[in-house]
């Protein structure tokens, strides 16, 4: 696509946008982090424009530069264009200012799964937002209706559970709290559709659906390689083959974050009190000494610069 198409085809994009009074056309995402990357990525993606938004220019940029690295990666594999590449980044706007995100009509939480935090974060944005302003919590493990409560409009408030990478999963997780309104439900699955995806409507209780299936899983390959019984690529290896897996799951692991998945585990083991949710002594080791998977080079596995596993 050479620039004058691509620039005829923004301007369609743009005017049929605006004709539609009742779509989502701006969104914030709070949280740069990998869940924070690849949502943006997916909105841009579906001609959305984006605004993300950081604690601090460190955090910003990394969230920036990582976004860059894996769209490039995604480009050598002939999996995207530059061109495309060019129009995401030209949708998505970089902040350290939470006022920033008062027009935007849709703001998605994608933070820590850490409820303090996301108590300030949700309190802050009920004092800047516009009052039709539909909130989003990606969270997997934490109560919605609790984060609800820190809202003055928790008919407003809704879940949306990504999973990652969030580009190439097509699925979505919509939870709704105790006093999410239809409306809400509504306007937010028409939005998942247009960012092509999903949405399964889940009851909220800890884990929803996918994280609870998967962590019991995830726990029992960690317990596997713990005890020696065989090697974190043959286990892998034996899912994937066996089982029709597209990665086995300490590689899966290793992508979703070890910390990530070691606060999903803490968080049911508390709330249920089911022994399948008590994580790994592997697991804590390798977050204690921040091997945290693909983002950090080293988790279950070593990973080149390009993230692939260096066997």
């Amino acid at each position: 696509m050479n620039n004058d198409q691509f620039e005829i085809e923004e301007l369609i994009r743009k005017a049929k946008i605006s004709n539609d009074a009742d779509a989502v056309n701006s969104v914030a995402i709070i949280g740069a982090g990998i869940m924070g990357q690849g949502i943006a990525q997916t909105i841009a993606a579906a001609g959305i424009e984006v605004l993300v938004i950081e604690k601090d220019s460190d955090h910003l940029e990394t969230g920036k530069n990582r976004l860059s690295e894996d769209i490039d990666r995604e480009i050598k594999r002939w999996a995207i264009t530059t061109s495309e590449k060019k129009a995401i980044f030209g949708r998505i706007k970089w902040s350290l200012n939470l006022s920033d995100a008062a027009d935007c009509e849709l703001i998605i939480e994608a933070v820590d799964e850490n409820m303090e935090l996301k108590k300030t974060i949700f309190r802050e944005l009920d004092k800047i937002a516009k009052e039709e302003t539909i909130f989003v919590s990606n969270t997997s493990t934490l109560s919605l209706t609790k984060i609800a409560g820190f809202s003055k409009r928790p008919d407003k408030i809704i879940g949306m559970h990504f999973l990652n990478p969030v580009p190439k999963v097509p699925l979505v997780e919509l939870v709704k709290a105790l006093d999410t309104s239809n409306e809400t439900v509504a306007k937010v699955k028409e939005f998942a559709a247009r960012i092509g995806k999903t949405a399964i409507e889940v009851y909220e209780y800890p884990g929803y659906v996918t994280t609870r299936a998967i962590v019991p899983l995830l726990n029992e390959a960690m317990y596997i390689l713990l005890e020696g019984i065989a090697t974190a690529k043959d286990i892998d290896t034996a899912m994937k083959l066996g089982y029709n897996f597209q990665n086995g799951p300490l590689e899966m692991a290793d992508m979703m974050g070890l910390d990530e998945v070691l606060a999903w585990m803490d968080t049911l083991w508390k709330t249920l009190g089911e022994p399948r949710y008590r994580a790994c002594p592997i697991l804590r080791k390798l977050v204690r000494e921040r091997k945290l998977g693909k983002k950090t080079g080293e988790g279950f596995y070593q990973y080149d610069v390009n993230g692939k596993i260096v066997y």
